[in-house]
């Protein structure tokens, strides 16, 4: 039985999602072959850097653009239109046709199946991250053979919203939590002693607080140095010229960061390492401000006071797309953001309980790790679920934990 995990995107943010499941199952299932496939030297280096990181070896391929059509016209558009990452799956059809299942993070994949017609393929989908936006719950979700979900929340939408039947989803805790720095990290000009605020803003034209509020945030700290700022958003807001959304269509732009933003003492900017995907940043910050990144949940691990821009008059209540606004005071206009940053740690009593509530409905976390329970899920869904059990040494040099058990 051959498994393939695929990461294909133009960043390294969906890595951690699965990564750790493929690591599990390869300690864990030797009766399974487990090959990870990438499709860009970023996404490659991200791989041998986690998998360092565990002292776990898998063997590694890079899929690339063989046919020269495909390659001309990333050339050409690659600029504002992910042609690799689509053309990929015709230029490797080979590599796919190989596998027993493949087990991704994204919803491209199932070219495979719509385009390609490997029928035969099992495509188990990991999702990467446990937001609320719309997007999330469409109907291509229904489509893959199995679902690996976080949480209540996410079975029950992906069954309402996309007509996933529950018998095709696991609940499996969130693998991603498995790689959580501890302890939190500190960055070096956080030693000032100032609490630290984590910006972190949507790449989506038609949801982001960046296009139109972000300069006016960066402006407001570098005017108030009584906080630290670190500006992470989303890696995807500055990849490319133009940012495209298709879920609604919209086009625009990013633009560039002034250099007094970045000079300034108080202002960490990073706009795409992988601390921006790692949880560095969700762990470091004091206070999240934010609009609709998923990356809110991770920052909930630990409950803390959060702020939230709506730069689109949105109208939010009880809209289960926005429900992580429910964690924080929503403003709409960064005119009113030194005073919700200053009142958001004493408004936290008051959002504490609803931060926990909304975090224990998305992520279904146990004391086995989530990346044990995903790998199980994936092996019964292939028809065998029985584990190499791992002496107490070689499980703890996996794992990095001591006293785990793979069950």
């Amino acid at each position: 039985m051959k498994i393939g995990f695929l990461f294909n995107h133009d960043q390294v943010h969906q890595v951690a999602h699965a990564l750790p499941t493929a690591l599990a199952m390869a300690q864990g299932y030797p009766q399974a072959e487990i090959v990870v496939a990438t499709t860009n030297d970023r996404l490659t280096a991200e791989v041998r850097r986690l998998c360092a990181r565990l002292n776990v070896e898998v063997p590694l391929v890079q899929l690339g653009l063989r046919r020269p059509l495909t390659r001309m016209l990333a050339g050409a558009l690659e600029w504002g239109v992910p042609v690799t990452k689509i053309g990929v799956y015709r230029d490797n059809l080979d590599f796919f046709r190989s596998l027993d299942a493949l087990v991704v993070a994204e919803k491209t994949s199932l070219l495979l199946k719509t385009r390609y017609g490997l029928d035969d393929l099992k495509i188990i989908h990991t999702r990467h991250g446990a937001g609320d936006r719309a997007i999330g719950f469409n109907k291509h979700s229904a489509m893959f053979d199995h679902v690996l979900v976080s949480g209540s929340k996410i079975r029950q939408r992906l069954m309402t919203e996309a007509g996933v039947a529950p018998e095709r989803m696991s609940l499996i805790g969130y693998p991603k939590f498995d790689l959580m720095p501890e302890p939190a990290p500190r960055l070096p000009f956080q030693a000032n002693g100032k609490p630290t605020v984590l910006y972190n803003p949507h790449p989506s034209p038609h949801l982001s607080s960046w296009y139109a509020q972000g300069r006016a945030v960066l402006e407001h700290f570098l005017h108030d140095d009584r906080y630290n700022l670190i500006f992470a958003p989303h890696v995807m807001l500055f990849h490319r010229k133009f940012v495209l959304t298709i879920d609604k269509f919209r086009v625009d732009r990013a633009g560039t960061i002034d250099r007094r933003f970045r000079d300034a003492p108080n202002i960490h900017i990073d706009l795409g390492s992988a601390a921006s995907t790692d949880m560095t940043y969700t762990a470091a910050a004091d206070i999240y401000l934010g609009d609709v990144s998923s990356q809110v949940y991770e920052f909930l691990h630990q409950p803390r006071p959060c702020v939230f821009l709506d730069a689109h008059a949105t109208k939010w209540e009880g809209d289960a797309n926005y429900a992580h606004w429910q964690a924080g005071e929503v403003v709409t206009g960064t005119e009113q953001l030194g005073d919700a940053i200053d009142r958001a740690a004493a408004l936290h009593d008051r959002y504490r309980p609803v931060q926990r509530a909304l975090f224990q409905r998305s992520f279904e976390l146990t004391a086995e790790r989530s990346a044990v329970r995903a790998a199980r899920a994936v092996m019964s869904v292939l028809g065998t679920a029985t584990p190499h059990v791992l002496p107490d040494r070689e499980l703890d040099a996996v794992t990095g934990t001591e006293g785990l058990r793979v069950a």
